[in-house]
């Protein structure tokens, strides 16, 4: 075990506390939404699964989003290998992997964004976190298989990834070259988590050469040091770009990777890291937070401009699920009761507004800044079964 984790231990037992929510955690998972997507996602006809799914769980739409079958794969790969050898749940990674196998990539391997239900390319690969998703789905099922092609599969598909990582969307890039060059925030955040879930496959050195500069990239450059909150868009010079896309901020974005930067903090053994996570995240939770109806909102302008997003002030299911985990992190590694405090926050209004009473299972993904569903489907072309059941694993996990 880490030193970081055994200093911990010895420090503070602050957090049996909260133990009580892992047991809640962890029968959600397994007893609502993991057979929520076993029941009615599978296409047993042509592979893959299916994501757009109504409150009953019936499918309403049949295209296949390639981020949302990676996402599936690694989910059920990493519940075989992390909580129980269940051959269902390998079985059911396998069918969504041989579906991605066959259908998923472009003559030069790149991963398309949608494809139909039978496995025709809908969109062009011009979305990098297609990419993403599947190294990481076929890096965590190699993990279960041990089969060399899974493990093959994952590392070309990283390799694709750092070759295009300075120009994403390659060619079906639609801003104008050299009139307002931005980087985004995306990317460097999702390798922060892909490289280390990777390490098996593409090996310590890699990793180890990889993290740290993204890390140097994010507490440098994105984080904005007056408001101590990360920014989507910067000048690569990690100036502020005084336009829509340079004022905006994601809370959900930037309270997300904060978990990812102290799961890489403990590794490298850097309490200092932790602390910085920590006030990034009560800061930027601060900035986010909705005084009047609560939840945190999904875009803001840091001058307080109007935006440009009319669904800025929604409230959504991963922003809240992620900020949990960040929060229950960072009161498990410093004992801050302020982190407590806003984690016991967040259950409330998390488990209060996106759970369904009535038609239990999947949890709903979009609020109305009230608070009210907005959109009754338990899934569709951005939410699958990912941010719920990772998120309800690591928070078992980690207030266990």
């Amino acid at each position: 075990m880490l030193k970081i984790e055994n200093e911990m231990k010895q420090e503070h037992h602050k957090d049996s506390d909260l133990s009580q929510y892992a047991k809640l955690y962890q029968k959600e998972l397994l007893e609502q939404i993991i057979p929520f997507w076993e029941k009615n996602s599978i296409d047993t006809d042509f592979g893959g699964y299916f994501t757009c799914l109504d409150r009953q769980g019936n499918v309403y739409d049949t295209d296949k989003f390639i981020w949302l079958q990676g996402r599936q794969v690694w989910t059920f790969s990493m519940l075989y290998n992390q909580v129980e050898k269940k051959q269902e749940w390998l079985d059911t990674a396998l069918h969504g992997a041989d579906f991605l196998l066959k259908n998923g990539r472009d003559a030069q391997g790149n991963w398309y964004f949608s494809l139909n239900q039978k496995g025709q390319p809908l969109i062009e690969p011009y979305n990098i976190f297609s990419d993403c998703f599947a190294a990481m789905a076929f890096g965590e099922l190699y993990k279960a298989t041990n089969n060399p092609e899974h493990k093959e599969v994952a590392i070309s598909t990283y390799n694709n990834i750092i070759a295009r990582q300075n120009n994403p969307k390659g060619k079906w890039n639609k801003a104008h070259k050299d009139t307002r060059d931005l980087k985004n925030f995306s990317l460097p955040m999702i390798l922060c988590n892909l490289s280390l879930l990777l390490e098996e496959v593409i090996g310590r050195e890699v990793v180890d050469q990889m993290v740290p500069p993204l890390i140097e990239d994010i507490m440098t450059n994105f984080l904005n040091k007056e408001h101590s909150v990360i920014m989507e868009n910067i000048f690569p010079d990690g100036q502020l770009c005084d336009s829509f896309e340079g004022r905006q901020i994601n809370p959900g974005h930037g309270n997300e990777s904060m978990w990812f930067l102290m799961d890489l903090a403990v590794r490298y053994n850097s309490p200092k890291l932790i602390k910085q996570c920590e006030e990034i995240l009560i800061r930027t939770t601060e900035f986010g937070w909705d005084k009047e109806y609560g939840g945190i909102y999904y875009f803001l302008d840091i001058k307080g401009h109007p935006m440009q997003e009319l669904q800025w002030n929604q409230k959504l299911w991963w922003v809240h699920i992620e900020t949990m985990i960040s929060f229950a992190k960072a009161y498990k590694l410093t004992g801050n009761e302020k982190s407590k405090e806003w984690f016991l926050k967040l259950h409330n209004y998390t488990w209060n507004h996106f759970r369904d009473e009535e038609y239990q299972g999947e949890w709903f993904g979009y609020l109305t800044r009230e608070g009210k569903p907005l959109i009754e489907a338990k899934g569709g072309k951005w939410k699958g079964c990912f941010h719920v059941p990772r998120g309800l694993y690591q928070l078992w996990k980690t207030l266990e």
